[in-house]
């Protein structure tokens, strides 16, 4: 009875949840093999402009997309083109031609190659940053006077709070043109400064901003974590002459380690399709992102096309590339079960 039950009333549920996460996954991968366009006709169009005594005609002949004369919607037709839209993405033959070369950095110039430089390094460079910060916080809270870890707490929060579009458009108008922090720098050194000149400087703050926001997610995780620490294994530690330091690395940070790679697998996954921080540090000429570059492939042309299948193929990219980052975590944390489960 209790098995008919599950089946009738659970499964179900379980199969709609499963078709709604795979459905657009699945439109994805299918539109990124094929390329939809417009169905163009030729039309013969007559200008004419005012004279003084007749007016000036010309005919030329312009191509313009076909209109379905009962729903007055353009015509579009739809090809198979396989891999030609990953390979549009990749474009394998400049990079081929950029390494036979020897101009290995000219692969850097190709939009996606250049927007997975940045996004890797992105993510990877503010992983551990990210950790040891939140960990730090959550050590500092957690040997704090108990009058002080409220407001600590309160201030702590602050930027994980904030919408991620304005705390990225905050830090970015403290560093713009005539910015507070940029004027104040200025007076210091006695030199011009523009931080968002050159790509690097971009990415620094970029990096900031992403470690500023997110640290306090790892530290609420970590300072909930410390309060399971078993403390006769500390004092055991502490009677046994162990120093600060060694207390925290061979008894808190082992007993935090399921933690923390559940923090690295958020960050993985959250960072590798940064978005925000191109557009609130409006960085498109010098940094862009595979997420961005996904959304440019969506923007309309002058035509009004917008590249639909390059979009899907960059968008399944994205996400192989997710997938082969989360794969170590992943394997650590079905290691540590099998081990736990034994």
């Amino acid at each position: 009875m209790k098995f008919k039950t599950f089946f009738w009333f659970v499964a179900p549920s379980v199969f709609m949840m499963l078709l709604f996460i795979a459905a657009p996954l699945v439109s994805v991968f299918i539109q990124s093999f094929q390329v939809t366009q417009p169905v163009m006709q030729q039309i013969e169009v007559e200008t004419c402009t005012p004279g003084f005594l007749t007016q000036t005609c010309t005919t030329e002949m312009k191509t313009v997309p076909t209109i379905d004369e009962e729903t007055g919607k353009t015509i579009t037709t739809t090809s198979w083109v396989g891999f030609q839209s990953y390979a549009n993405v990749l474009q394998m033959d400049k990079v081929w031609e950029a390494i036979s070369r020897g101009a290995v950095g000219d692969i850097l110039q190709i939009d996606f190659w250049k927007a997975l430089r940045f996004t890797l390094m992105f993510t990877l460079l503010t992983l551990p940053l990210v950790i040891g910060v939140g960990l730090a916080i959550a050590l500092a809270v957690n040997n704090a006077a108990k009058a002080f870890k409220g407001p600590i707490i309160f201030v702590s929060l602050l930027p994980f709070i904030i919408t991620p579009v304005i705390g990225s458009l905050s830090i970015y108008w403290l560093f713009v043109g005539d910015g507070i922090l940029t004027a104040t720098l200025e007076r210091w050194t006695g030199q011009d400064i523009a931080m968002f000149a050159q790509a690097w400087t971009i990415e620094l703050l970029m990096y900031f901003y992403r470690v500023w926001h997110v640290a306090p997610f790892a530290f609420v995780i970590f300072y909930a974590g410390l309060q399971t620490v078993n403390m006769d294994t500390l004092e055991s530690a502490i009677i046994d002459g162990a120093s600060r330091f060694e207390r925290l690395r061979y008894v808190i940070v082992p007993h935090l380690m399921p933690l923390i790679i559940f923090i690295a697998l958020i960050h993985l996954m959250d960072c590798y399709r940064t978005f925000e921080e191109i557009v609130g540090f409006r960085s498109q000429a010098h940094v862009i992102s595979l997420q961005w570059l996904t959304y440019d492939f969506m923007v309309p042309d002058d035509a009004g096309n917008r590249a639909i299948s390059r979009a899907s193929a960059s968008a399944m990219l994205t996400m192989i590339g997710i997938v082969v980052l989360l794969i170590l975590p992943l394997r650590r944390t079905w290691r540590d079960h099998k081990g736990g489960a034994h």
